[in-house]
């Protein structure tokens, strides 16, 4: 009998579940956690998250009535930067990914003959989103900040650090800095050239390894017992794609929480590079996991709610009823879905989100059903940036917060042409960090093995292919509508950058 405690922050709320080695959730909490945001900032606390993790720890402890925790692990969102000095404090707040401040510093490093090596090798592109630009730009702005910096780290490896006093870093994050996997190391010449030591960055191991206990005071503070190990997992998107269960060639998830995630499952030994998607090796399976990440998924229905359904008693209810009611293609309405800007596949910060086709006669119905098709579309666009790697997508896995929702359940379907299983376990990020966990730790042999106990598939669902071929018109007008707006995107930031503010503005999610 193990039992894994799993710490997972998102972007708006800070969550701990407690599993047993049968998959069986034995006890949960959970916290919101606050985000600053304006034009080009997005801002988070890690004192906060530090305080609010222990609470949840507390909580779900409490609540799982279990003598004891065997694991503890992380996993957080990626490619958010947080600023330690030598007692592993944080040096003011962390920029989350979408923040968008080291657009300048990103433009420069990609243009350095020493990046040309770096993208070769890594196939990874220089984006804001990434770490080497977030860290630049604090040493260019933020020299008091830079000067009294001991680590760079994700809040994976902030939160671990806190835990343990560990400085480490799994080598899927470690991507993230453009840490080279094949040659096991950090990009030494373009550190050297931007004057940032490798030193400041963390030791990469890989995930499933225990790197220490959980310090004795803090165990006695959280009431568990002090020989509770801390093993590494990784970021969120990789933990839910593990927590999936996908397991077998030409399954992919679909993970779709605040963000979309969308990755799939290759044992092919000829796949091609793209800069479109990730492409990283997973040790433990022999494998390469395809695919990326989003800007926003169900962050798009928590939009939409907070437009037009505030007042409803049961906003997601009505707004599935509405979409029910208008039709396939939600009467000429399409909706580019990029309010902040766009990750996986398109790598474009100046995108924002579109309603095309807009006529008298729309309402809010047809409005939330575009909504409802555009992340469709998402996947769509995701799977044929995969299929130019050599990949093939068959079939689709759909967990996270959207999953609820049967109607975007069967839109995706429909539009992908493509048979989806909708997962019992909605929460595939903590449950794959302790799978993660237990295969690292040896209490299961593979990732098939795991998934039998974590992963079960609750229904499926099938594609109704006449609404398939409807469907791929209006997707093929989605693409072009983007393409056709790709440089009205970008005069549109320079105008921006004329009159904006940079007034805060505090939200509840992203």
């Amino acid at each position: 009998m193990s039992n894994v405690m799993v710490v997972n922050m998102g972007l708006k709320s800070i969550r701990c579940i407690i599993f047993s080695h049968l998959g069986t959730k034995l006890g949960s909490a959970a916290i919101a956690i606050n985000t600053a945001i304006n034009d080009k900032c997005v801002e988070q606390e890690p004192t906060e998250w530090w305080e609010k993790a222990k609470k949840v720890m507390r909580k779900a402890y409490a609540d799982a009535k279990v003598k004891r925790v065997d694991y503890v692990t992380v996993t957080t969102s990626a490619s958010c930067l947080v600023c330690v000095d030598t007692e592993g404090e944080a040096l003011g707040k962390a920029l989350m990914i979408s923040d968008k401040r080291a657009e300048e510093e990103a433009d420069w490093i990609a243009k350095l003959p020493e990046f040309e090596k770096v993208h070769k090798s890594t196939g990874l592109d220089m984006a804001v989103s990434l770490m080497l630009p977030k860290i630049l730009w604090v040493k260019r702005k933020r020299p008091d900040i830079f000067d009294k910096t001991r680590y760079f780290l994700t809040p994976n490896d902030y939160l671990i650090y806190k835990l343990c006093g560990t400085c480490v870093t799994d080598y899927f994050n470690a991507t993230k800095y453009h840490y080279d996997l094949e040659e096991k190391k950090y990009p030494d010449a373009l550190l050297q050239k931007i004057e940032i030591s490798s030193n400041m960055f963390p030791e990469v191991v890989n995930t499933g390894e225990a790197v220490g206990r959980v310090y004795a005071s803090l165990s006695q503070e959280l009431g568990i017992n002090d020989d509770c190990k801390v093993v590494v997992t990784s970021y969120d998107a990789i933990c839910s794609f593990i927590g999936s269960g996908v397991s077998e060639e030409g399954e992919a998830s679909d993970v779709s929480g605040t963000v979309t995630v969308f990755r799939t499952f290759s044992k092919k030994k000829d796949i091609g590079k793209s800069n479109k998607i990730y492409n990283m090796p997973f040790y433990q399976e022999n494998a390469q996991i395809v695919g990326g990440s989003n800007n926003l998924g169900g962050g798009l229905i928590e939009w939409v709610k907070q437009c037009y359904y505030l007042k409803e008693e049961y906003p997601y209810e009505i707004m599935e009823k509405d979409a029910r009611e208008s039709e396939i293609g939600a009467r000429g309405l399409i909706f580019l879905p990029y309010l902040l800007g766009e990750r996986t596949p398109l790598w474009d910060d100046n995108a924002r989100g579109v309603f095309f086709g807009l006529e008298r006669m729309h309402t809010r119905k047809d409005m939330t059903r575009a909504v409802f098709e555009s992340t469709g579309f998402i996947d769509m666009d995701i799977i044929e940036a995969i299929r130019e790697t050599g990949v093939e997508v068959e079939s689709v896995r759909l967990s996270g917060g959207l999953a609820r929702l049967n109607l975007i359940s069967q839109i995706k379907a429909d539009i992908l042409g493509r048979d989806v299983m909708v997962l019992a376990e909605f929460e595939t990020t903590a449950s794959g960090a302790a799978m993660m966990v237990l295969m690292g730790q040896g209490v299961f042999s593979n990732q098939k093995e795991a998934a039998e106990k974590f992963a079960m598939v609750r229904m499926i669902i099938r594609p109704d292919m006449e609404s398939h071929k409807r469907y791929e018109y209006m997707y093929e007008l989605y693409k072009d509508t983007y393409q056709s707006l790709k440089g009205l995107f970008a005069r549109r930031k320079q105008i921006i950058e004329e009159i904006r503010s940079d007034r805060e503005v505090r939200i509840e999610n992203l």
